[in-house]
């Protein structure tokens, strides 16, 4: 709730070999570099809902996200 921008959001990077290895099997040249990112940041123009298990928060966010969290509480 107090993360202003994705820019703070801090990306976790999984493993290399999940990228580099198919199964047991190498795929690439052993230390080849991997950028291999758990998950990204989607633009906040790009989003127009966010559903969750305790109900939808629908665009424009800020008011709907406000009322999500008091309801939470």
């Amino acid at each position: 709730w107090n993360t202003r921008t994705g820019e703070e959001i801090v990306i976790e990077e999984r493993c290399a070999d999940e990228v580099r290895r198919v199964g047991n099997e190498l795929i690439t040249v052993p230390d080849v570099p991997v950028f291999n990112p758990a998950f990204d940041v989607t633009p906040a123009h790009l989003i127009a809902a966010i559903i969750t298990e305790n109900g939808v928060i629908e665009a424009p966010c800020a008011n709907t996200m406000a009322q999500f969290r008091t309801s939470m509480d």
